[in-house]
């Protein structure tokens, strides 16, 4: 009976700590599945098709999401790129690194 109480106590204290261990980029993909799901924003897939395609010669390093956009990360000749793409309409809406 002890033992049964010893577990039972230490599920609900690791359930009560993670959430608190979710890591920012856990987070960003739950909101953008959220985003995606309910029809406020783009598949990634969608965005990468139209945006790649312009970046001949550069290596896509991967995608950040935040709020209502996405960052693709670039990188030509160590030099870094974002490309800024408003994930509900899929218009690029900044550069940086050129």
């Amino acid at each position: 009976m002890r033992l049964l109480v010893l577990l039972t106590a230490a599920a609900i204290g690791v359930s009560a700590f993670a959430p608190a261990d979710a890591r920012p980029r856990d987070l960003e993909q739950e909101s953008a599945w959220k985003g995606t799901k309910e029809g406020r924003i783009l598949p990634l897939p969608m965005i990468e098709s139209r945006i790649l395609p312009r970046m001949r010669g550069f290596e896509y390093l991967g995608p950040e999401f935040g709020g209502g956009s996405y960052r693709l990360k670039f990188m030509r000749d160590g030099q870094i790129v974002w490309i800024d793409v408003d994930a509900r309409t899929g218009r690029i809406i900044g550069k940086s690194g050129f």
